[in-house]
């Protein structure tokens, strides 16, 4: 399990990021904090991973505690979740070594990525001793694009590798039957908006058979996976 410490002095943001955490596998809580200087003292006596960190804190910032990490050559990595969103601070925390970084407001789905892709990383160090250049590239450098000579095989702009993994796990859990967008979105945790999106583009690769159904209220398209079809999108997942 990756432990996680959340450093951020919003209480009622702390609890949605919390509760986002807690949907994604692979990943433990292992405390709150809602400044730095308890940052500091979290770290001295607990294992950490993982700080999701904010960058407007009560006295200290953020990035002045990523900064102070990285000063003490700590194995820990930072994702940053704040509302700063100029490019002085998002220079600078990429600069120290910040592993993501999401901007306030930002919806599940984006959180979902930057901990999945996280998570595979880790995986991935915490499994070989030596990379060779396609792990490097593929898990690494260019994440969701494949390397062969250059890049190919990136999706379509707009969806990401993670969600699509997700989303079709989701299906595959289906077992055939027929489903709507808004029960994917609900067992996904993904707006009804985005999860349109990555349908209908499985729909166009003949991966799901769409039906329009003709009901009260507005009309309402199901889909079924064609299992035969997987194959299309085989590379992502």
């Amino acid at each position: 399990m990756i432990r996680v410490l959340i450093v951020e002095d919003d209480p009622m943001v702390a609890e949605f990021n919390k509760r986002y955490l807690k949907e994604i596998k692979g990943f433990s809580l292992v405390g709150i904090v809602h400044n730095v200087s308890d940052a500091k003292e979290f770290l001295e006596k607990e294992e950490v991973n993982l700080i999701l960190l904010d960058v407007y804190l009560p006295g200290m910032n953020g990035l002045e505690l990523l900064h102070f990490i990285r000063e003490q050559k700590m194995t820990v990595d930072v994702i940053l979740i704040t509302a700063a969103a100029d490019t002085e601070k998002i220079q600078t925390a990429l600069r120290l070594g910040a592993a993501d970084y999401l901007i306030k407001p930002f919806e599940f789905e984006r959180f979902s990525q930057a901990m999945e892709k996280y998570k595979d990383k880790f995986a991935l160090f915490e499994r070989k001793q030596v990379l060779n250049q396609e792990d490097l590239d593929e898990r690494i450098l260019y994440g969701d694009q494949r390397v062969s000579g250059e890049l190919t095989q990136a999706l379509p702009k707009g969806l990401t590798n993670s969600t699509l993994q997700n989303i079709i796990h989701v299906i595959k859990s289906k077992d055939g039957s027929l489903f709507s967008t808004d029960e994917i979105a609900e067992s996904t945790y993904i707006s009804r908006v985005s999860v349109r999106k990555y349908l209908k583009y499985l729909t166009q690769l003949g991966v799901l058979e769409e039906s329009l159904t003709y009901g009260i209220g507005r009309p309402v398209y199901f889909y079924t996976l064609k299992k035969d079809k997987l194959n299309q999108v085989s590379m992502y997942l």
